[in-house]
């Protein structure tokens, strides 16, 4: 025997190839007929273009962003001070990607179409699959719109480069780029949700009032995308909490008072630089009124909300996606993973939860699309993005640990996406308003406004009549409001039951008749364990699974 021989103690064999190359689009029949739906369906030549790029080159660039961490670089060579954050280029094409393919401003430059922000939803939920981190100042350029249009001579300023399909990711004063980006900070260590407790002063430092320039003194706990063009700040000013925007660069070129502390070494979002900051004197303009500052910001709160929605939908289809495919190549115990009767359950069951998560964020999108032309409509996206937000973000961390044990070992070590996503996947319910803010959100729009209430209820009923369960459920809830004085520690279980039930809506007006009933039976009406995989076993498992991500 040859020498070589001797040592050869093993095959490479009955593992799965890495999940590359694919079409995200393409392959995600539910996507499909949600933007048609919901009326985005003229947007899908754009998205099957994309397809192949979320499913190919962005699954490579994530990857190397995440390996290659962005880092702080407060001084120069020589001593001074610069407060830059250093990314490695698989971050910046990243950007790049995003943003030559309408990310955050897709919806914006094609508003007078309606659908734009269905269309502009299911882009995001493309873009996100692969790597999240790097959305962050996608979501709140694409956020930031609706603030700056209240404050015309700074929306003419700077909406023509922020709605441009141009990426520019230099250390520049913004008005040298063909591009921008925004970010954003609320964020204070001692209020933290609660932002009228933030102590960062401004001063005005000329005359006050809406447009002017304030100079800023205080702290910000967490500073979204410190690499960003700009900020939308909250300070106090003499008339109260107010909102300011905050440009890296002075008008003169030179760097405004934004001192960088430190990035957050957070558990996951690694390729974003979040940070801690000081402002030392940094010149901001009021946007709006002073004191007004929360009712300004609170559009744009709405618009990073949706995108929280959207992304833990697009981490569990990630992640389901991953499992199928693991599910299909792998054998044990004499037939494929994906051919064995309790395997088949835990993936179908997940098809479900995320096609479910899908539906809901897609008729919020259209909601949010609607809401300038349709009071309705606009009632309906003030409560569903709260609840969508409460709801999917919370599922998205089970699922995905689900998914992850569909590979076992494997989607425990860093070679795959999976641990990744894990690390992903609590984000979304805490930035944006943690759960009990959205709940508590919801309470408050009720009470104030029976207009919402309506909108929920005549969403609701769109199917009544389709399955008794549910109109059963239906029922509950309605009671349950009643007339707006829900009690405050009853909000996470009414949320949790209305989005359930609205969740379950969606299914039905998709007409996905067996899922739906399926669905109902194991949310609803209790048929169902505490964990995933526990669907009737009479379940239609492999037309869940193919439906979900189609075998080649």
């Amino acid at each position: 025997m040859p020498l070589a021989e001797r040592f050869l103690t093993h095959r490479v064999e009955n593992q799965v190839a890495a999940l590359c190359d694919y079409d995200a689009f393409a392959t995600d029949a539910a996507l499909q007929e949600s933007v048609r739906r919901e009326g985005g369906g003229w947007a899908e030549p754009m998205l099957a273009d994309f397809g192949p790029v979320a499913g190919g080159e962005l699954m490579r660039l994530g990857f190397l962003a995440n390996e290659n961490l962005p880092k702080l670089r407060a001084f120069d060579a020589i001593g001074q001070r610069i407060d830059e954050v250093e990314f490695h280029p698989a971050y910046h094409r990243l950007m790049q990607l995003g943003v030559e393919h309408g990310v955050p401003n897709f919806s914006w430059r094609n508003e007078q179409t309606p659908g734009a922000h269905v269309a502009r939803a299911a882009l995001a939920y493309l873009h996100m699959q692969p790597e999240q981190g790097h959305n962050c100042p996608l979501t709140m350029t694409h956020a930031c719109v609706p603030a700056l249009r209240q404050q015309p001579a700074l929306a003419r300023e700077w909406l023509p480069r922020v709605l441009t399909p141009h990426y520019d990711g230099r250390c520049l004063p913004a008005h040298e780029k063909p591009g921008n980006t925004i970010g954003m900070g609320m964020t204070e260590k001692q209020g933290g949700s609660d932002v009228r407790s933030n102590a960062t002063r401004a001063t005005p430092a000329g005359s006050p009032g809406p447009g002017e320039a304030y100079e800023l003194v205080g702290h910000k706990f967490f500073f979204s995308a410190p690499m960003s063009d700009a900020f939308l700040v909250l300070a106090q000013a003499a008339g109260g909490i107010s909102c300011f925007l905050l440009p890296r660069f002075l008008p003169d070129g030179t760097r405004n008072a934004i001192r960088l502390q430190r990035l957050k070494d957070k558990l996951g979002d690694r390729s974003n630089a979040s940070a801690e900051v000081e402002f030392a004197g940094a010149v901001a303009w009021l946007i709006g009124e002073e004191g007004r500052g929360v009712a300004t910001i609170l559009e744009m709160v709405a618009q990073t909300r949706q995108d929280c929605l959207i992304g833990s939908a697009g981490i569990m289809r990630q992640a389901l996606v991953q499992a199928i495919h693991y599910s299909r190549g792998r054998r044990a115990f004499g037939k494929r993973l994906v051919d064995q009767p309790l395997m088949m359950n835990v993936l179908a069951d997940l098809a479900i939860e995320s096609e479910a998560a899908l539906s809901l964020a897609m008729r919020v999108a259209r909601a949010i699309d609607a809401a300038p032309r349709d009071p309705q409509e606009a009632a309906f996206a003030r409560v569903a993005t709260a609840i969508g937000k409460y709801h999917v973000c919370k599922r998205c961390p089970p699922v995905v640990n689900e998914a992850q044990e569909c590979l076992g070992g494997s989607g425990y070590i860093e070679d795959s996406i999976l641990p990744r996503l894990y690390r992903q996947a609590p984000v979304n319910s805490i930035w944006e308003g943690s759960g009990n803010i959205q709940c508590l959100d919801l309470l408050r729009a009720l009470r104030r406004d029976p207009a919402t209430r309506e909108a929920l209820v005549a969403e609701l009923r769109v199917v009544a009549g389709e399955n008794r369960r549910l109109d059963a459920e239906v029922g509950w809830i309605e009671r349950s409001l009643g007339d707006g004085s829900v009690p405050e520690a009853h909000a996470r279980l009414l949320t949790e039951r209305i989005a359930l039930a609205l969740e379950a809506v969606q299914l039905l007006r998709a007409g996905q008749g067996r899922t739906a009933e399926l669905f109902i039976a194991t949310r609803l009406d209790g048929q169902h364990g505490q964990c995933l995989g526990t669907l009737p076993t009479d379940a239609p498992f492999d037309a869940l699974i193919d439906r979900a991500f189609p075998e080649p």
